[in-house]
């Protein structure tokens, strides 16, 4: 299984003050990965240093193996498909026009959720938040890319959209792509993922197979959630 996507030894944060120290993780093709942790333990940090969006203080990120130090719009060229908090779709668009900007087919996207099949022709300011959110991770996902990096999607959305969401994740890993994946709801994520990394306090403090986090269940919710 050729790793897709690493941190090695990565520090990283903002105005040279660091909000992750020395992670160590690696996803690869098939995965999907869990990285997990409480509000401000650094999650997004390190999911946007792998993405591209912030520059490591020291240590580095790996993409297909080699070292990068690309922004992010190379790397999204390069396979990296980058799914952030906010619902990055056009909202003075239709469905249809926002999947036709992507780098995929709409076919694809359709593949994945066929629920926006018939709202091809809504705008997607008049779309619900669940299917906004379907709209922006079927365009990421229609373009296959090779490592799939995916910050929060479950906010403000009912369990069964996030359910919906995670299969569609687990989906694109199951055809080959690397999928990591920042999620607070971990009982929801848990029966998609095969591994986990959790953070405290900007570093790794637990790491395991999905058999392995189920028996720190508990550990997981009382220390870090």
């Amino acid at each position: 299984m050729p790793v897709k996507i690493a941190a090695r030894s990565l520090n990283s944060g903002y105005h040279g003050i660091a909000a992750i120290h020395d992670v160590d993780l690696e996803v690869g093709a098939g995965e999907m990965v869990l990285l997990g942790g409480s509000n401000g333990a650094g999650k997004s940090t390190t999911l946007m240093t792998l993405a591209g969006a912030i520059s490591p203080i020291s240590g580095c990120v790996e993409h297909e193996g080699q070292a990068t130090t690309a922004a992010m719009h190379h790397r999204v060229r390069a396979g990296v498909g980058v799914i952030t908090e906010q619902r990055t779709v056009f909202m003075s668009l239709t469905v249809a026009e926002n999947l036709r900007l992507g780098r995929g087919s709409t076919e694809t996207a359709l593949e994945y959720f066929p629920e926006l099949e018939k709202r091809m022709k809504v705008k997607a300011g008049l779309c619900s938040g669940g299917e906004q959110q379907m709209l922006s991770v079927g365009r990421v996902l229609a373009s296959n890319p090779s490592t799939i990096l995916a910050d929060e999607l479950s906010l403000g959305l009912a369990p069964i959209i996030v359910q919906r969401l995670l299969a569609a994740l687990r989906a694109a890993a199951d055809r080959g792509s690397a999928v990591l994946i920042v999620e607070q709801h971990v009982r929801a994520a848990m029966p998609f993922i095969n591994r986990g990394y959790f953070l405290r306090r900007g570093r790794v403090a637990l790491t395991g197979t999905q058999e392995e986090l189920r028996k720190s269940e508990e550990q997981i919710r009382e220390t870090y959630l």
